[in-house]
């Protein structure tokens, strides 16, 4: 398995795919969870700064098994987004190497906070979360992407 840290093309479709797939399996999220990516993912590779924004990808024999990418904002913090592990590289470490190496990249550039959003059925992202030492500062519960759901912000001061 290697990790990658510059965006190819393919990869961003390919990481939109792999969630669409991969999260209507594991936790029944509708087609507009996928829309919902592809319109984040694509803003984000539109807009990318390699001085404030990470990307990594994971790959086995040349297909990506996993990503996490660091959306750097004007207020001096980072959004982590996109992290996912595909079923066949899990087990691994590959989360908790994505997680070391996204919040490096975020102290290497200073920022003052890292924040991000879920879903509280994502046990496995959460306990990765929760161990890196994010904590819940927000949930709420309503419709979203099919079905009821509580959505979860984590949040992670680095100053």
């Amino acid at each position: 398995m290697e990790i990658r840290s510059h965006i190819e093309p393919g990869d961003i479709g390919y990481i939109i795919y792999l969630h669409g797939l991969l999260y209507a399996r594991e936790y029944r999220l509708d087609h507009t969870f996928e829309s919902f990516v592809a319109e984040r993912i694509g803003q984000f590779g539109q807009q990318y700064d390699a001085s404030k924004d990470y990307f990594a990808v994971a790959e086995i024999d040349d297909r990506i098994v996993g990503s996490i990418m660091i959306q750097g904002l004007p207020d001096n913090t980072g959004m982590l987004r996109f992290f996912l592990v595909h079923p066949d590289a899990r087990g691994r470490g590959l989360g908790k190497e994505f997680m070391t190496r996204a919040l490096e990249f975020c102290r290497e550039r200073g920022f003052d906070k890292i924040f991000l959003s879920t879903i509280s059925e994502l046990k496995a992202a959460i306990h990765l979360y929760e161990q890196a030492g994010f904590e819940c500062t927000e949930r709420k519960t309503h419709e979203i992407w099919g079905a009821l759901r509580t959505e979860e912000r984590y949040d992670l001061v680095l100053k």
